[in-house]
């Protein structure tokens, strides 16, 4: 239920010191830093406004005093994530260009694994997150397409990015709660699988198998749906 009187406001568009009075004992950057730490220990719903306090050795309620919300927690979050970006000098191939910064946002949500769950349009205007735009840009200076275009082919290529990552992770968090490894389910449910398709209700998925019988290279399937993302906003 909407607040009365509530109005919308930018994390960023607020003064971190407003008025006058002593210093503040912590920065964003402090406050971010925590609610990082948090979340990649123990995951993001262990972020709340307590546990940071509690990180930072505060009370909970002067947090508020310098994050109103906890939406603005997840957007300092995001920005100090965004701060690792290593960004360098486009080199001139633009496919090449992305394919790197599309490998390192992989690298980055491993490192920071709630990190897909707040990859949001309302999360990215931030002022790490701007940079690494702009940076996303200028790979793309050499393809002759609209700024809407690029824009369109960055969200894109994130999409993948972000959908791959957390099938990897869905995964590796089903595996550590199995009473089996991962090699005994995966025997069992291949043996399961090649039953169903060898009954004959399944002849499309028959062929399949008998042209490809795996096992899937997951990482190859990585490649080839960046590289058709990139294909697609090719010039014919």
């Amino acid at each position: 239920m909407a607040v009365r009187g509530a109005v919308p406001e930018v994390i960023w568009a607020r003064p971190e010191r407003t008025g006058r009075g002593p210093k503040p004992a912590y920065s964003r950057d402090d406050i971010a830093a925590a609610a990082v730490r948090i979340a990649d220990a123990r995951g993001l719903d262990a972020v709340s406004m307590r546990h940071v306090a509690a990180e930072l050795g505060c009370g909970t309620m002067s947090l508020y005093n310098y994050v109103p919300r906890k939406e603005d927690l997840y957007e300092l979050m995001v920005d100090a994530a965004a701060a690792e970006h290593v960004l360098w000098e486009p080199g001139g191939d633009w496919r090449a260009d992305l394919t790197r910064v599309a490998h390192q946002t992989r690298a980055l949500m491993h490192r920071h694994p709630w990190m897909p769950r707040l990859m949001s349009p309302v999360y990215g205007f931030s002022p790490h997150t701007l940079r690494y735009l702009e940076h996303c840009l200028a790979c793309l200076d050499p393809l002759e397409a609209a700024y809407g275009t690029k824009l369109e082919l960055i969200a894109m290529v994130n999409g993948v990015v972000t959908t791959y990552v957390r099938n990897e992770l869905d995964t590796a968090e089903r595996v550590r709660g199995l009473p089996w490894s991962q090699e005994e389910e995966t025997a069992v449910r291949g043996a399961y699988l090649m039953r169903q398709v060898a009954s004959g209700a399944y002849p499309r998925m028959a062929e399949a198998f008998a042209e490809d019988p795996g096992p899937i290279d997951l990482e190859a399937v990585f490649e080839r749906a960046l590289g058709r993302i990139l294909d697609a906003y090719a010039p014919s």
